[in-house]
């Protein structure tokens, strides 16, 4: 548990250092876009609740093999799911990567600062 905690830690400090960074939050802008578009698109087209949509639009998105128990019902549904992944993988792979290397910087950091102290 004290390995996930500081885990957690770890993570979240890399968050604040890459939240400094000008790409970070215009690509987080990207993404937050494209979810609320696929959100209200979905909750208006399906008629799904927003949480159902918005729930659908995420996973959709993330490179997961999560079953959502929603179907697309709507011939258009499905011809804007094409589109919305093409455009919205993109996005969010990139904020992915962003953490990624945030968490991998913040770490090249800590190690250089305990050499020094050495």
């Amino acid at each position: 548990m004290i390995s996930f905690i500081l885990t957690i830690l770890r993570l979240l400090k890399a968050v604040m250092h890459m939240m400094k960074r000008k790409i970070f939050w215009s690509i987080l802008m990207t993404v937050c876009f494209i979810l609320l578009s696929g959100t209200l698109f979905y909750h208006q087209i399906e008629q799904w609740s927003v949480l159902d949509s918005l729930y659908f639009a995420f996973t959709t998105l993330v490179p997961t093999s999560l079953d959502t128990g929603l179907i697309l019902t709507n011939s258009f549904s499905k011809v804007f799911t094409m589109f919305y992944l093409v455009a919205g993988m993109g996005a969010m792979l990139s904020l992915l990567l962003l953490f990624g290397s945030a968490v991998l910087e913040f770490e090249r950091e800590e190690l250089q600062e305990k050499e020094t102290k050495k």
